[in-house]
């Protein structure tokens, strides 16, 4: 996740090589698991209920009941949560056999060392911020969390950085979004009800949007076109980006930024104040290449818009005026030059600010420098950002929600003869990015595929380059079939970020044929999973016919 891990096919091979266990459990054979470890299959977006039988069968063996009550609060309320979920019961839905999901279980246990792990697969579905709580429940009552060999917390540049912004209010603000009553998280609110927002009238109608390096048009649920018409209908709508994409198709002003190479960096969000790099280090790396044209730099940009409409930066108006005034001594005659802001002074001044060194000392060590590693014991008791400094097991939001899985359990028992789609991603493409490339969109590579088990496209009368409609209760797309073993049966996958055929700022992706898989998915607040927002964009029902 994050592309933070270097090489991780080497990493979990070597996991295998001492005698350990590598277990994928996916709708979809993926590319690693064709390399290593095990596959299990599971049907699209019933991985909340593999984690409730999951947990089920570790509270039947016992946990370590000193090291939770010192470490966590809530466990009373997982055991008659998790005790109506047996395996018998859940593999109706998910397709595993009992057997399979207790021997798993037995194996995780017996492990000296081992850890849960899933990412936007999982996320993405109806229940995934359900499925992330039990999982992170299971790592850390059975003493898996903050242990080497299990779930380890990074450690970042700053110290106590999650409580810092935990107490000013930027991780989850009290305010609500004026379309469904959705909270906010991270400072923003869910993508799922952008069009909402700017088509329903009324205080707050969002008139003017700033999108940074983004492509809502094709990143975000669009059914039926609904959020391309309404971006067509704000006042103002500005791309700062180094492509005019679908996006900055509708915009009235596309902004050019820089390269990754027309700027000077550090590795920063992800490796430096989440400290999710497997090996922790500090890098400064300058500038290669000069910006061309009109392209600035997103430092200037971003000061300039913010000054232009009076706004703050990051919430603080103190931050933006003293930014702006360093912004402005850069052009004093003779004197800006040694002592404007520039993108290399800021990130002077992060060095400086975390200790992490300076510019000049990452200058004689380009290769970077190494950071403490990371380490068990480090968290649990000292880092946990919560009021009493526990590990809040069952958080009443989260419980609430849970109780409501029976419901959508009756839904999955409905649901068990139709076919339901996953996202894919391509190893020549990134999301709706590189397909304006020539050499990663030849012969093959020029569109995407409806991935299909034979036994379903056996039913559907469909063979391998056939073209196929595929329909879910929102929209329909059609495109080629690709027919695997990969997948299992029930589950098909489309991969995401197509869908260029009106950008004429991409001169080479406009000419594919990809069709953009988000038109499949429900928007608005009524379609979003109602903690996080998460937009549900793996486990759509859908109907694959011949494209006539």
């Amino acid at each position: 996740s994050f592309i933070h891990l270097p090489d991780p096919v080497r990493r979990l091979e070597a996991i295998v090589r001492r005698g350990g266990r590598v277990v994928f459990v996916n709708p979809r054979r993926t590319e690693s698991a064709r390399q290593l470890g095990e596959q299990v299959f599971i049907r699209p977006d019933t991985d909340v209920f593999f984690y409730l039988s999951f947990l089920h069968e570790v509270l039947q063996h016992g946990v370590d009941r000193a090291h939770v009550e010192r470490h966590m609060s809530g466990f009373a309320t997982l055991e008659p949560l998790a005790r109506a979920w047996p395996p018998e019961k859940t593999a109706q839905v998910t397709g595993i056999a009992p057997d399979v999901l207790r021997e798993l279980v037995r194996a995780y246990l017996a492990a000296d060392g081992a850890a849960l792990f899933c990412s936007t697969g999982v996320n993405q579905g109806s229940h995934g911020t359900l499925a992330f709580w039990l999982q992170e429940v299971i790592n850390a009552i059975t003493g898996n969390l903050d242990r080497a060999g299990g779930t380890l917390v990074g450690q970042p540049i700053v110290p106590d950085l999650m409580r810092t912004l935990r107490k000013a209010g930027n991780t989850m603000r009290p305010d609500r979004s004026r379309v469904g009553d959705l909270p906010s998280c991270v400072d923003s609110f869910p993508a799922g009800i952008m069009a909402d927002e700017i088509l329903t009238p009324g205080p707050g109608q969002v008139r003017g949007l700033f999108v940074l390096s983004g492509n809502p048009v094709l990143s975000v649920p669009n059914a039926g076109g609904r959020l391309t018409r309404a971006l067509r209908e704000l006042e103002l709508l500005v791309t700062v980006d180094i492509f005019r994409t679908e996006t900055g198709q509708l915009a009235h002003y596309v902004l050019p930024g820089t390269t990754a190479l027309q700027r000077p960096n550090i590795p920063f969000v992800f490796q430096s104040f989440m400290g999710a790099s497997p090996t922790p280090f500090m890098q400064y790396s300058e500038r290669v290449l000069p910006p061309e044209g009109e392209q600035r730099d997103e430092v200037d940009i971003l000061l300039q818009l913010a000054h232009a409409c009076d706004a703050p930066l990051f919430g603080s108006r103190g931050l933006a005026t003293v930014l702006r005034t360093w912004q402005q001594l850069g052009r004093v005659p003779g004197f800006g030059a040694t002592v404007g802001l520039t993108h290399e002074r800021l990130l002077d001044v992060v060095l400086r600010a975390t200790r992490q060194g300076s510019r000049r000392s990452h200058r004689a060590t380009p290769h970077g420098v190494l950071r403490p590693p990371h380490a068990g014991g480090t968290f649990l008791g000292t880092r946990v950002v919560t009021d009493d400094g526990r590990v809040q097991l069952a958080p009443r939001d989260l419980v609430a929600l849970a109780r409501e899985l029976p419901d959508a359990y009756e839904r999955e028992l409905t649901q068990r003869t139709r076919l339901k789609l996953i996202s894919k991603r391509e190893p020549l493409s990134h999301n709706s990015w590189m397909h304006n490339v020539p050499r990663f969109v030849r012969g093959r590579h020029t569109t995407n595929y409806v991935y299909m088990h034979p036994e379903d496209a056996l039913a559907a009368g469909l063979r391998d380059g056939d073209m196929a409609m595929v329909r879910s209760e929102v929209g329909s797309i059609a495109l080629p079939v690709a027919i695997t073993e990969d997948m299992m049966p029930g589950a098909v996958a489309l991969p995401h970020g197509w869908g260029h055929q009106d950008a004429d700022g991409l001169r080479v992706a406009s000419a594919t044929n990809g069709q953009n898989v988000n038109l499949l998915a429900r928007t608005g607040p009524d379609a979003l999973e109602p903690l996080s927002g998460m937009a549900q964009l793996n486990g759509i029902v859908v109907e694959i016919v011949s494209a006539p």
